[in-house]
C-alpha cells in the first residue's frame, strides 16, 4: 500500500498521509477528502464526486457530465481546496494517466494526490452506507442519488477511506448528506476567481495577507469559523436564486438599521467561539480504540456542546427582535423541542457550572469535574484525590519559595505539566536542587525531584477520572445524537446569520446601494469594491447592458483602466448575488448563470503554453459554455498573434458572442472593432477618456488618465505611440515610426464600408424597440412618469 503527496501508485488507505482532525475548536485548516471517479467508454466525461470535511459531517455527493478540460471539476475542487483527493487506480495504471488526473495532477500541487484500489468504489456499498448513515430528516437524499452509479461509487470509497485514515467510524443516522447536481449558484471557473481575485490578491505585498486585498478579505468581518468559510464558499458559487438573495438583503437592510438588533446579534454571535461544524463531526465519529486521547476528547465534546445549546435561547431572543422573513424562519427553527431535549440530557449528567474555557489547565479542571458529584462513588473519590494532588503541589512551591526566600510561582503547560517559574531579575544564582531549568528572556522554569512525581500521579489520577467519565459521557452522546438534526441547523442558523452580519457591517462603513434585480444590468457611480477600501479615492462609472445592447466595446490608452473597469462589473454581480449592498448610487443587475473570463496575456512555463495557446484554450471554454443569461468579460484578445489574425478572430468572436445574448464586455486595442456598432445594433461603443496636459514651460505634452466611461470609441489614435514617447526614444525614430502608423491608418480608413442612412434608421428602430420592452417588463415607475419616459 502506498499514499502521499503526488504519489500515484496502485494503493489501499492507510493513515499516515492525512492529517487526523484537530482537537482545537477553532483551528480553521482545509481538511477536506474528495473521491472522484470517471464513467468509461462512452461514459467518459460523466464524473462522480464525493466529498466531506474532517471537522464538519456533511458528505456531499455530485455527478455530472464535465468538458474535455474538465473545467467544471477544478472549480468544485477549487471551492474544496481538499487535503486529499483520491481516485481509483485504474486511473493511472502503468503510467498511463487518465485525462482527469492530469489535470488535477497537475492544478492542485498542494494536495495529496491518492490513488486506491478501483473495488472500493463500489456502487452498491455506496447505497447500502448512505442509507445506514444519513439522518432521518434528511432521507429523502436516498431518492436522489438512488440512479447515480458514479457518485454513488465515489461515496463508498471516500466513508471506507476517511475510516481508514482517522481510525473511526461514523454513528449510525448521523450524517447530513447532500446532492449537488444541478445547485442554484452561478458557476465561475477557477482562472476568473483566480484573476478577479476573489479569495487572495495576486500582487505580492510582504505587508499584507493574501486575502487582505482580495474580495473575501474587504466583505469578511465573521466572528466564527463557520461563518467565514459559508463566505468564501459563497463568493466562489453566488447563489443565483432571487428569493434567496432578497431574503438576505432583507436581513442586511434591518440589521444596518437597526443598531440595537444589529449590536444583540454580534453579542450572542461573538460568544460561539467555537466551531460547530467541528464540534458535530467529533459528535458522530466513534473511535474503533478507547484510548486515554479520546476519552479525552469525549469529555471535551460534551463540554462544547453543553456551551453550544446554553446560546440557543440567547440567540432565539435576539432573533424575535427582528421583523424579516428569514428571521422568524430562524426563529421559528430555534424553538425545535429537541434543544430542551438536549439540555435535559445534558442536565442530568453533566455539573451545572461546567463551561468551556481557554487554556489548557482550565481545561484539563474542566473534565475533571464535568460529571455530576453523586453519579459515580469512586469517581467523586478520584476527583478528591486529585484535588488534595493539586494542594500538595501548590503547598511544595510555597514551602520552596519559603526555604529560598525566592517569589516562586506555579505554572503549566501541555509538555512540562505543573512546574515552578521565577521572574530573572529575582535571582541570581538557582539552587542546585531546582533540574531541568530553561530561561527566556525574563523567566526561569524548572522543577524537582517530588514535584515530577507529584506530576506523575496527577496524570494517573486524571486518568482514573477520565475512565470512570466517559463511560457516562459516552451514554449521553449516543442519546445527543439522537436529536442530531437540530444541532446541523443551529450550525447553518449561526454560520449564515455571522456572514450576513459581515455584510451588514460593510454597510455600515461604505457608501452602498441595495441592489435590484432585473432583466437589465445598469449601475450608477459603481465603484470596485477592492479598490474602494484600500485606496483613498476611486474613480465612479456607471455600467449598462441590455437585451438591446448586450454587447459594449472598451477601448482607450494603455493604463487607462479599461481591465480595473472589466473587474469592477464582475466583482459587483457576485457582490449583488451573495446577498450584500453594492458600492454604487444605483444598481440593477439581472441574475448570472455563469461568469466567464479573459483577461491577463501571460506564457504558462509549466505547461509550454504560449500566450496565444492560452488566449484560445480560455476563449474556446467561453464558446462552448455561454448562455443568454451568462456574464463575460474579455480584456486584450489576440495580442499573441499578428494584429491581422487579432482582428480577424476577435471580429468573429464578437460576432459569436452577439448572438448568444451574454451580456459581453470587451476591451480591446483593435479600434477596427469599432465598426461593429455600426453593423450590428446590439453593440455600444465605449471608451476611457486621457487628457492631453501642457506643462508649465509649455513644452512638453503630458498624458492625464481620467479613468472615466465617456460613450463612444476612443479618438485617440496612436497612443501606443504617445506611451512610448514618454520613454525618450529617439526622435528620429519616434517620426518614422509614427509616420508608417499613419500610412497604414489612411489606407485601413479608405477601405471602410459607407454606414447607409436606412442601416442607421434599423438600428435606430431595433434600439427604440427593445427600449419599449424593457420598460414592459421591469418599470416600477408611475402611469404619469410612464407617460414622460416614452
Amino acid at each position: 500500500q502506498s499514499s502521499g503527496h503526488r504519489s500515484t501508485p496502485k494503493s489501499t488507505p492507510r493513515s499516515r498521509s492525512t492529517p487526523k482532525v484537530s482537537d482545537t475548536p477553532r483551528s480553521n485548516d482545509p481538511s477536506n477528502i474528495v473521491t472522484i471517479v470517471e464513467g468509461r467508454g462512452l461514459a467518459r466525461g460523466e464524473i462522480g464526486m464525493a466529498s466531506i470535511d474532517l471537522k464538519n459531517p456533511v458528505l456531499t455527493l455530485s455527478q455530472f457530465s464535465d468538458s474535455q478540460t474538465y473545467v467544471k471539476t477544478m472549480t468544485k475542487l477549487q471551492i474544496l481546496s481538499p487535503i486529499e483527493i483520491v481516485f481509483p487506480s485504474t486511473m493511472c495504471d502503468n503510467g498511463n494517466m487518465a485525462q482527469v488526473f492530469k489535470f488535477v495532477n497537475d492544478n492542485f500541487q498542494n494536495s495529496n494526490i491518492t490513488t486506491v484500489q478501483r473495488h472500493y468504489f463500489n456502487e452498491g456499498n455506496g447505497l447500502d452506507m448512505i442509507k445506514r448513515l444519513v439522518m432521518k430528516e434528511n432521507s429523502s437524499v436516498i431518492m436522489d442519488v438512488t440512479s447515480k452509479y458514479y457518485c454513488l461509487a465515489a461515496s463508498a470509497a471516500l466513508i471506507k477511506y476517511v475510516e481508514f485514515v482517522q481510525n473511526t467510524i461514523y454513528a449510525s443516522e448521523s450524517l447530513r448528506i447532500l446532492f449537488k447536481g444541478s445547485e442554484q449558484t452561478t458557476l465561475i471557473d477557477a482562472g476568473t476567481s483566480t484573476v478577479l481575485e476573489l479569495t487572495t490578491n495576486l500582487t505580492y505585498e510582504p505587508q499584507v495577507r493574501k486575502s487582505d486585498h482580495s474580495l473575501f478579505g474587504m466583505l469578511n468581518r465573521t466572528k466564527t469559523q463557520g461563518g467565514g468559510r459559508l463566505l468564501r464558499s459563497n463568493i466562489l458559487q453566488p447563489p443565483n436564486d432571487v428569493e434567496t438573495i432578497q431574503g438576505r438583503l432583507d436581513i442586511v437592510e434591518e440589521l444596518s438599521n437597526s443598531s440595537e438588533i444589529f449590536f444583540g446579534m454580534q453579542s450572542v454571535l461573538a460568544r460561539f467561539e467555537i466551531d460547530i461544524d467541528h464540534l458535530l463531526s467529533s459528535l458522530v465519529q466513534i473511535p474503533k480504540q478507547e484510548t486515554d486521547k479520546t476519552r479525552e476528547h469525549h469529555m471535551t465534546t460534551a463540554i462544547l456542546l453543553k456551551h453550544v445549546t446554553e446560546l440557543v435561547p440567547a440567540l432565539c431572543e435576539t432573533l424575535s427582535e427582528g421583523k424579516c422573513e428569514l428571521f422568524q424562519a430562524y426563529k421559528t427553527s430555534l424553538q425545535d423541542a429537541r434543544y430542551g431535549c438536549i439540555n435535559d440530557m445534558i442536565s442530568r449528567t453533566m455539573h451545572v457550572d461546567a463551561r468551556y474555557t481557554k487554556g489548557h489547565l482550565s481545561m484539563k479542571t474542566q473534565r475533571c469535574f464535568a460529571v455530576k458529584q453523586g453519579l459515580h462513588g469512586v469517581l467523586d473519590l478520584s476527583r478528591v484525590t486529585y484535588t488534595e494532588l493539586i494542594e500538595d503541589i501548590n503547598q511544595l512551591i510555597s514551602q520552596q519559595a519559603e526555604k529560598h526566600g525566592l517569589p516562586l510561582k506555579s505554572a503549566y503547560t501541555v509538555s512540562r505539566g505543573f512546574h515552578i517559574q521565577v521572574a530573572t531579575k529575582s535571582v541570581q544564582d538557582l539552587p542546585e536542587e531546582f533540574i531541568k531549568v530553561s530561561k527566556t528572556k525574563s523567566t526561569y522554569s524548572f522543577t524537582t525531584e517530588d514535584l515530577i512525581r507529584l506530576n506523575n500521579k496527577v496524570e494517573i489520577s486524571i486518568k482514573d477520572i477520565n475512565l470512570l467519565s466517559d463511560a457516562l459521557i459516552a451514554d449521553l452522546l449516543v442519546e445527543v445524537r439522537t436529536c442530531i438534526g437540530c444541532l446541523y441547523n443551529l450550525s447553518e442558523i449561526v454560520s449564515t446569520l455571522d456572514m450576513l452580519m459581515s455584510f451588514a457591517h460593510v454597510r455600515t462603513i461604505t457608501d452602498c446601494v441595495r441592489p435590484e434585480f432585473t432583466d437589465t444590468l445598469a449601475i450608477k457611480n459603481g465603484r470596485h469594491p477592492v479598490l474602494d477600501r484600500i485606496l483613498p479615492e476611486v474613480v465612479p462609472n456607471n455600467v449598462y447592458a441590455a437585451d438591446g445592447t448586450n454587447f459594449s466595446i472598451i477601448t482607450g490608452p494603455n493604463m487607462s483602466g479599461k481591465s480595473t473597469y472589466l473587474k469592477m462589473i464582475a466583482l459587483l454581480q457576485i457582490v449583488a448575488q451573495i446577498g450584500c449592498f453594492v458600492p454604487a448610487e444605483f444598481a440593477s443587475f439581472r441574475i448570472a448563470d455563469q461568469i466567464f473570463s479573459r483577461i491577463g496575456s501571460d506564457d504558462d512555463m509549466e505547461t509550454n503554453s504560449s500566450t496565444f495557446v492560452l488566449e484560445m484554450k480560455e476563449i474556446n471554454y467561453i464558446l462552448q459554455n455561454c448562455r443568454a443569461n451568462s456574464l463575460i468579460i474579455i480584456d486584450e484578445l489576440g495580442r499573441g498573434t499578428s494584429s491581422e489574425e487579432g482582428v480577424g478572430l476577435c471580429w468573429a468572436i464578437s460576432e459569436f458572442l452577439l448572438v448568444q445574448k451574454s451580456f459581453t464586455f470587451f476591451a480591446t486595442h483593435f479600434l477596427e472593432l469599432c465598426r461593429l456598432e455600426s453593423i450590428y445594433p446590439n453593440v455600444e461603443n465605449y471608451h476611457l477618456k486621457i487628457q492631453h496636459i501642457m506643462t508649465t514651460r509649455g513644452s512638453l505634452r503630458k498624458v492625464s488618465y481620467t479613468y472615466v466611461l465617456t460613450k463612444g470609441h476612443t479618438e485617440e489614435k496612436h497612443y501606443g505611440l504617445q506611451l512610448a514617447e514618454l520613454f525618450n526614444f529617439p526622435s528620429i525614430m519616434m517620426s518614422q515610426a509614427r509616420e508608417i502608423a499613419t500610412r497604414i491608418q489612411e489606407r485601413s480608413d479608405a477601405s471602410d464600408a459607407v454606414t447607409t442612412a436606412e442601416r442607421k434608421r434599423d438600428n435606430a428602430d431595433y434600439r427604440f424597440a427593445t427600449k419599449l420592452l424593457q420598460a414592459a417588463r421591469s418599470s416600477k415607475l408611475s402611469s404619469d412618469a410612464l407617460k414622460d419616459y416614452l
